[in-house]
């Protein structure tokens, strides 16, 4: 009997395992393709900091993005939250993109770096010349988006 309540344990815990990862397939699907971006012109920025150009790069990525910007309060649970470091030439060419905080959901981290590459040009830092910028991505698990320097809040 013993044997018996191994096997049945077992096979609970498989089915308890596979609910589980499929569960997670619809929203990991979500982050399969990376959109593409609304073609945009990137006037210069003025910003005097790298902090100050954070705003214009968000406000850029929110043109580029407008059918992935979540609208209204995110929810209390998100999906992915990652801190990204962006580096920008003079030009608005991105030169590097580095995930400082992976999320959880280990398709998030690629899936934004991709965005942010197919986003360029980024705004000219005109009064920079180069800029290295750090924003927080806030992600849903419909693929949909927040900018921590942008964001409406969380319930």
């Amino acid at each position: 009997m013993p044997s018996a309540q191994r096997l049945y344990r077992f096979l609970i815990t498989s089915a308890l395992g596979l609910a589980a990862a499929v569960a997670t397939l619809p929203a990991a699907a979500q982050f399969a393709m990376v959109p593409s971006p609304l073609l945009t012109t990137a006037q210069p920025s003025q910003a005097e900091s790298d902090k100050d150009y954070k705003t214009d790069a968000a406000k850029h990525l929110y043109a580029a993005y407008p059918m992935r910007i979540y609208k209204g309060r995110l929810p209390p649970l998100l999906y992915g939250v990652a801190i990204i470091e962006t580096d920008i030439d003079v030009d608005g060419s991105v030169l590097d993109v580095r995930v400082r905080r992976p999320p959880a959901a280990p398709e998030v981290g690629p899936w934004v770096v991709a965005m942010i590459r197919k986003a360029a040009p980024f705004p000219p830092p005109a009064k920079l010349g180069k800029t290295t910028y750090t924003e927080i991505w806030l992600v849903h698990k419909s693929g949909n988006f927040q900018l921590d320097t942008l964001t409406e809040g969380q319930n």
